[in-house]
């Protein structure tokens, strides 16, 4: 995932982003009963299906066997031909956008969003989502030898599309109710890097932050169907870290504030509550905030280490192993793997 950086209050505006959110409204008092007009009973909620830890540590560690899926690498091209075919096998509708975007320094990436469809006859959808693609720079790495070296992400890409690869999977055997599209978006980790002394790290710079997220910034404009607007979507990124904390991110909560009381709320009571923390941080540019200035309304589950600052929300920080060679199988848990599969299971099953 990206150089994602701490983004002050005052940014919003700056970032140029136009859409309007809508304020989520409190739900209204249930009717009173009156005779003849009885209520009807509350939905029971069902148990979903039982998430494979196993299985999606595979996922996992079949990509990083590939190498570093850098666009325009053999790796990458090999890793989602393999993707492509593991989501059809599964019975999704599998739609490729391939695309040529201009990275940062001007070089030509060939993009290839992978988006799989279940039920896409259903109108009532569900976006689950994950970049599937690795940062080609180690620019966080203590080893300056290592900052041209690509890396394997195997937390920081392979771990959001293992759990969403086994959710699929289990979707061949029982079919949620609702439609769910997941989507695997590309060329998300090819940002500045913090190295490039011409054009680093400056938060306030719109050009800096559009470096990043290109495949979903591609989706945006064009979208797979007209009009696409599911329900809510879910980002998943960086999920398998051995000690990974999921603070309440701040961009999430500004569009889709239900979503997260859902999805917090749903791991509080599936017992993950040492994964999900109930403290929000700062905004973090990822996936989720180029949806968001599509009209879409998508949270991001992100590992981040809380970190106090002078004013406004906590800060944050990542693990050490963020855009360095420490990304690795090593640090994939397979605990992880499993709060944040259980919890997406019990919130799709009972849609």
């Amino acid at each position: 995932m990206k150089a994602k950086q701490i983004i002050g209050i005052g940014l919003v505006g700056l970032m140029l982003f136009s859409i309007a959110y809508v304020g989520c409204k409190s739900d209204p008092k249930p009717p009173i009963s009156k005779p003849g007009h009885e209520n009807k009973p509350t939905k029971q909620e069902v148990t979903a299906p039982v998430f494979a830890e196993d299985s999606a540590y595979a996922f996992v560690a079949k990509q990083v066997q590939f190498g570093p899926r850098v666009p325009n690498s053999s790796s990458h091209v090999q890793c989602g031909d393999w993707m492509v075919n593991t989501m059809k096998s599964f019975g999704a509708t599998v739609i490729e956008q391939k695309a040529d975007l201009k990275a940062f320094d001007g070089t030509i990436l060939h993009s290839r969003n992978i988006i799989a469809s279940f039920a896409p006859e259903n109108p009532q959808r569900i976006l689950l989502c994950a970049h599937w693609d690795t940062r080609p720079f180690g620019d966080k790495d203590p080893d300056k030898t290592k900052w041209n070296k690509p890396i394997d992400g195997a937390n920081d890409g392979a771990s959001g599309v293992g759990v969403l690869m086994e959710m699929a999977r289990q979707f061949k055997t029982k079919a949620p109710s609702i439609g769910v599209d997941i989507i695997f978006f590309d060329t998300e980790d090819y940002g500045t890097p913090e190295f490039n002394q011409d054009k680093g790290p400056d938060v306030l710079n719109t050009d800096f932050i559009t470096s990043w997220c290109l495949g979903s910034q591609y989706f945006v404009k064009n979208p797979h169907v007209r009009p696409y607007n599911p329900r809510f979507g879910i980002l998943l990124d960086m999920v398998g870290g051995a000690d990974a904390m999921f603070n309440k991110e701040k961009y999430s909560a500004e569009v889709a504030s239900d979503v997260i009381n859902l999805v917090w709320g749903t791991a509080a009571k599936l017992g993950y509550q040492e994964y999900f923390y109930d403290e929000e941080v700062e905004g973090v540019i990822d996936d989720h905030v180029m949806l968001n200035r599509g009209g879409l309304r998508v949270i991001d589950i992100i590992d981040t280490r809380p970190q106090p600052v002078a004013m406004g929300l906590g800060g944050y920080k990542f693990g050490g192993y963020h855009h360095t060679h420490k990304d690795n199988l090593q640090i994939i848990d397979k605990n992880t793997l499993k709060a944040v599969g259980q919890t997406l299971m019990q919130i799709i099953y009972n849609q």
